[in-house]
């Protein structure tokens, strides 16, 4: 996994470096979280792991922008916190989208089980989107049907889900296999109206 880590205490964000980067995981360190922000945005990451206390942007409003960015994959946050942190703060932080907690000073026995639920977490996130994609569609009609039971035209669906509107033409090839069923009924109907019409 690539993992994002946003701490401006050197010695904390090399132990975080060298035990992720000991089970195989890719590591980018930046100093503050404005720089994790601007890293994110470039490119995101399935996990950060940030400071509380940073100058510039901590990490909770760190952790608040990237909830803000609703599209993409889920991204796991955790919140690295000093042993004092109390109950109302770790609340706060949880209301702000934080998944998991480390404490100061780091372990790392406590970083790798940290990251084996996130790890576990983030599988079962990547299921749960895969399954949402799946939409059932009747293998006759094609309609879809919707989160009740409602079965509806797929063009509706979408218009519905996305904002989306269509425009309706017809490819070559069913354009050729429409004539080319149609052929004799066509030429009987000319026959039939093209006297009426003198």
């Amino acid at each position: 996994m690539k993992i994002l880590i946003a701490e401006d205490d050197p010695v904390a964000s090399k132990i975080l470096r060298l035990a992720l980067e000991k089970v195989g995981h890719e590591v980018i360190v930046v100093p503050n979280g404005a720089a994790a922000w601007e890293r994110f945005l470039d490119e995101p990451v399935r996990l950060v792991v940030s400071d509380w206390m940073m100058p510039e942007l901590d990490g909770l409003q760190l952790c608040r922008r990237i909830r803000e960015q609703a599209d993409g994959e889920y991204t796991y946050f955790i919140l690295l916190t000093a042993n004092h942190a109390g109950r109302d703060n770790l609340a706060t932080a949880m209301e702000a989208g934080i998944d998991d907690f480390l404490q100061k000073p780091l372990d790392r026995d406590a970083i790798w089980m940290r990251l084996r639920v996130a790890e576990r977490i983030l599988g079962f996130t990547r299921q749960i989107r895969q399954l949402g994609e799946l939409l059932p569609i009747c293998a006759y009609c094609k309609k879809i049907r919707d989160d009740g039971t409602y079965w509806q035209q797929f063009e509706e669906y979408i218009q519905e889900h996305t904002g989306s509107h269509f425009s309706h033409g017809v490819c070559p090839e069913c354009f050729k296999g429409q004539m080319d069923e149609l052929g004799p009924k066509r030429s009987r109907t000319t026959l039939v109206v093209t006297p009426a019409s003198e």
